[in-house]
């Protein structure tokens, strides 16, 4: 059985890196990795290869940035060439990316099925690409892979059969946990000059924050109080790095110019660095949406300056407060951390390291693959 996984931007490469794994304990896999290069400088791309050991990608398809269009389209272009290439079994496809829907669009339509991991996730907020590219992919694909009970709930909803759904966990999880022991060896808090559970941890990058400038500067009027409290560390993505400049926003932030002893501005950091500052972290801000769930396992409080989540199971069960782009609402939770009334939170069900092995598990059943004895 041949598949082809698919990666395209940084969350996808710690999703993708377990299921690797699991397949390799089956003889009767063999796997092909394609890496659209919808992510591509290096800090994005080759360093989270290097630490999550993750396997040279077969085949780069080297794509490059552009808008949603341009960019979905030369994905699919490229891809389809790749199908017609080594004529696969199946294709998976994790996250909600552009490169997840291009490509399983493109495999559907040359008769190859398709396996969304991380299906079911909805935010019901359709100005976000991403839940375009969730909705869309889920109702083309045949085997669908849940990380939450409501997932799968979502998924019936829409119409997808029940015999195609199935509750795995958290492949984000399984990478997360394994790495733990060796993030431990990185250096970047003394790189930095941080101490554990002594600074705030500040991603930002989701366009409908960096793009709009209001948005864009409600969150930094809220990062300008809380680091008069709290060192923030923040590394920063090259997108919102030109919308700074684009938006002149050092005349208003000066901080924003070179950063300065309460904000740390950093290049993005490999997995096993940002695993470390997460883990140590007083509190983390951010738009992510990996983040919300990383931090909820690792019990850290998160502030998720977004107006909807698709992952509510982070603000049900976990440490995550959604608060919006509101400066008053973020400093308010920042400052409710700060004096010692953060949230607590506790483990979804299933998110324990194993879910890249039920998924494998289960293709494997449905294709009639034999596991190697061990």
């Amino acid at each position: 059985m041949k598949i082809i996984n698919v990666v395209g931007a940084r969350p996808n490469f710690m999703k993708m890196a377990p299921l690797i794994e699991a397949m390799r304990a089956y003889p009767g896999i063999r796997s092909v990795l394609v890496h659209t290069g919808q992510h591509y400088d290096t800090n994005m791309s080759k360093l989270f290869f290097e630490d999550l050991a993750l396997p040279t990608p077969d085949i780069c398809l080297e794509v490059g940035s552009g808008s949603h269009a341009e960019q979905t389209a030369r994905v699919m272009v490229e891809f389809e060439k790749v199908l017609l290439q080594e004529r696969p079994d199946l294709t998976v496809v994790v996250g909600d990316v552009n490169s997840t829907l291009a490509c399983a669009l493109t495999s559907v339509k040359l008769g190859v099925p398709v396996a969304h991991v991380e299906a079911g996730l909805r935010s019901y907020d359709r100005t976000m690409p991403e839940e375009i590219n969730r909705i869309l992919t889920d109702a083309i694909s045949a085997y669908l892979f849940t990380t939450e009970k409501d997932a799968e709930t979502n998924l019936l909803k829409e119409g997808i059969p029940s015999e195609r759904v199935f509750f795995v966990g958290n492949v984000m999880i399984d990478s997360l946990l394994r790495h733990l022991k060796k993030a431990e060896n990185s250096t970047v808090l003394a790189d930095l000059n941080v101490v554990p559970r002594g600074y705030a941890l500040l991603t930002l990058h989701r366009p409908s924050n960096v793009d709009d400038k209001a948005n864009f500067v409600k969150v930094l009027s809220a990062v300008a109080h809380i680091q008069e409290r709290l060192p923030i560390v923040y590394p920063v993505h090259p997108r919102t790095r030109n919308k700074i400049a684009e938006f002149r926003l050092e005349d208003r932030y000066p901080f924003l110019a070179n950063g300065s002893r309460s904000l740390r501005m950093v290049e993005p950091q490999g997995y096993l660095d940002f695993l470390r500052l997460m883990r140590n972290a007083r509190l983390v801000l951010t738009d992510s949406g990996g983040i919300q769930e990383e931090t909820t396992v690792l019990g850290v409080p998160c502030i998720t300056m977004r107006e909807s989540t698709e992952r509510p199971i982070t603000v049900n069960e976990g440490t995550n407060v959604l608060v919006g782009t509101d400066t008053a609402s973020i400093v308010r939770e920042a400052m409710l951390v700060l004096d010692g009334h953060a949230k607590k939170g506790r483990v979804p069900e299933l998110w324990d390291g194993n879910a890249a092995e039920r998924i494998v598990r289960v293709l494997a059943e449905k294709f009639d693959l034999a596991r190697a004895a061990s």
